[in-house]
């Protein structure tokens, strides 16, 4: 096999017959080449995000955006590992657990988001490390399908990919066995705080497939291998708020995406990197039409508020409320306005639906439900489960 063919690694036989890749440090050697189209698509892509961080910075209140986009992100990233939920289902379950919309799938979505936030905090107090990464995959598998397969910890035993019931012999690929994988994840670990001169998308998008290649848990390695590209961007100063996420890029070309993934291993760093700055970049200028969508509807509905006269004021505190919760009740409602009796919220949720602004879901008299539909809008595309799913397949075998 030709040194550039080995670049990303190579294949090894086990004492048991199977082959496994066993992946090379990063970063590449021979290096990568900038050819004149990753020049341009790396140029495109930060300039895509210098654009979002400053579209950022415009919002009202971006920490309640950034929140709505977390949630937006963990539905897409979980329903790449084949969830059904959407994000109507996840927002309707947090504002009731015990409700109708409640299942299984929203407690993945949920614990996506929190493995999220998690993270988020985390990497205030601690450097992006292994303990880091296993901390998030303990909040990510909590008490959810998979819960079982040793949570926030590294695997001990062989683990592959392929179609639904394949057997080891009949994987697509096989990750390095786990001694193998301690070394490479230490590796990688060496790789995200080594002063290599790259620019930082580039080592984004060769630590995530890395990362891949890795598979270093028995469950969870696709969602944390997303999540990980998030808080590289925060580690390393791209974003100053985590508003970029390519689950909806992923999702939308998954079979490119795991070819340009398969065609690493065969020493093809090229490809793989011109897919995920084209992504990084359409993603980004995506994200920011929508956080200029949200000012502008903000603004708009603010004026048919102000223009209303009578409950201006509290309907301009629950306009904001509604960004923030865009399905809520009136015992949320109160909660949030601070207001001194259910009454009170009950009426300023009726008066913006009599305005045009929300929608009264359940037609009941009691327990009613309130819908903020045109900002919902703005996170739709792409957020529809699809039910497809590629699962890792596990096994104790001897390595």
């Amino acid at each position: 096999m030709s040194r550039t063919a080995e670049r990303a690694g190579r294949y090894v036989r086990q004492p048991s017959g199977y082959r496994a890749f066993i992946p090379s440090p990063l970063p590449p050697d021979p290096p990568v080449q900038f050819d004149p189209l990753l020049q341009t698509l790396l140029s495109r892509a930060d300039q895509a995000l210098g654009r979002l961080d400053g579209a950022a910075q415009l919002l009202p209140n971006p920490d309640l955006f950034v929140a709505m986009y977390v949630q937006w992100e963990s539905v897409l990233s979980s329903q790449i590992e084949g969830t059904q939920s959407t994000l109507e289902d996840l927002l309707e379950f947090q504002l009731d657990p015990t409700g109708a919309g409640s299942s299984r799938d929203v407690e993945e979505v949920v614990n996506h988001v929190a493995a999220m936030n998690y993270g988020l905090q985390r990497l205030r107090e601690l450097p992006l490390s292994l303990r880091l990464i296993r901390e998030i995959h303990r909040e990510l598998m909590r008490g959810v399908r998979g819960s079982e397969r040793t949570p926030g910890e590294f695997r001990t035993s062989q683990n592959w990919i392929g179609a639904a019931g394949a057997s080891l012999s009949q994987a697509t690929f096989v990750p390095p066995p786990p001694g193998e994988m301690w070394e490479a994840m230490s590796n990688l670990e060496s790789f995200l705080h080594a002063d290599a001169p790259l620019p930082p998308l580039v080592r984004c998008g060769l630590a995530h497939a890395q990362f891949e290649t890795i598979h270093p848990f028995l469950d969870g390695n696709g969602r944390v291998g997303r999540l990980l590209i998030t808080f590289l961007l925060v580690h390393e100063g791209v974003l100053h708020r985590p508003l970029l996420y390519l689950s909806h890029y992923f999702k939308q070309y998954r079979a490119e995406y795991y070819d340009r993934l398969n065609a690493v291993r065969d020493g093809d760093w090229e490809d793989w990197l011109r897919f995920f700055l084209r992504g990084v970049a359409e993603v980004a200028e995506q994200a920011t039409s929508t956080a200029r969508a949200i000012i502008t509807l903000r603004e708009a509905h603010r004026r048919v508020i102000q223009e209303s006269g009578g409950l201006a004021t509290t309907g301009l505190r629950l306009l904001d409320v509604m960004f923030e919760h865009p399905i809520a009740n009136a015992r949320l409602a109160q909660e949030k306005l601070g207001a001194k009796s259910f009454d009170t919220a009950a009426n300023a949720l009726e008066r913006l639906v009599a305005l045009d602004l929300l929608e009264e879901t359940t037609g009941g008299r009691r327990n009613r439900r309130y819908r903020y539909g045109p900002y919902l809008a703005l996170f739709a595309e792409g957020s529809e489960a699809t039910g497809d799913d590629t699962p890792a397949q596990t096994t104790e075998a001897e390595t």
